[in-house]
């Protein structure tokens, strides 16, 4: 079984645990609350297993938009194996798209080649939530679409090299650093 829960994106310049969301929850050995490996310019992802999830995901994302004044996503993965992702901007302007897009298709009962419709949209408002981050200014939106139509086998991965297509710098072991 794989991993069920959310992943939490976003830029602050204190822990994004700290936010007020989190009702001060912390990492554990456990693996209920995970830190990645945090980006540069404060880019910091969370992973919270189904169970340690503070709140809905749309919830999650408004409060971290308006605690950090930056835009951020959410990815709500099922099983390793799909991930639905919401961006937000300060101002407002969201966007969502599927990740490994023939098993949400599957789960959805959706037709595939109907979601496969969807991409060049979601991609096109996934890049300029990007740049309105300050990053993704010479990225092309085919990038974007191949990633949104790609397949991983953990879609923990694949959110994650969603953020390095967006342009978003690559994340770095900190205990390396110094």
């Amino acid at each position: 079984m794989g991993f069920s829960g959310e992943l939490v994106f976003g830029r602050s310049e204190h822990r994004l645990l700290e936010a007020p969301v989190f009702g001060g929850a912390q990492e554990d050995d456990e693996g209920g609350i995970t830190a990645w490996w945090p980006r540069p310019g404060g880019w910091q992802t969370l992973q919270f297993q189904h169970e340690t999830s503070p709140a809905k995901p749309e919830e999650v994302l408004r409060a971290v938009v308006e605690w950090t004044g930056a835009p951020a996503c959410v990815a709500s993965v099922h099983d390793s194996s799909v991930a639905l992702v919401w961006g937000l901007e300060p101002g407002g302007d969201q966007w969502d798209a599927w990740l490994n897009l023939a098993i949400a298709a599957e789960m959805s009962d959706r037709p595939l080649p109907e979601m496969d419709a969807c991409v060049p949209g979601d991609a096109s408002r996934a890049l300029a939530w990007a740049q309105s981050a300050g990053v993704g200014s010479s990225v092309d939106v085919t990038t974007i679409e191949e990633v949104l139509r790609s397949h991983e086998t953990f879609a923990e991965e694949l959110f994650d090299t969603l953020l390095d297509r967006l342009g978003f710098p690559a994340a770095s072991d900190p205990e390396a650093e110094g």
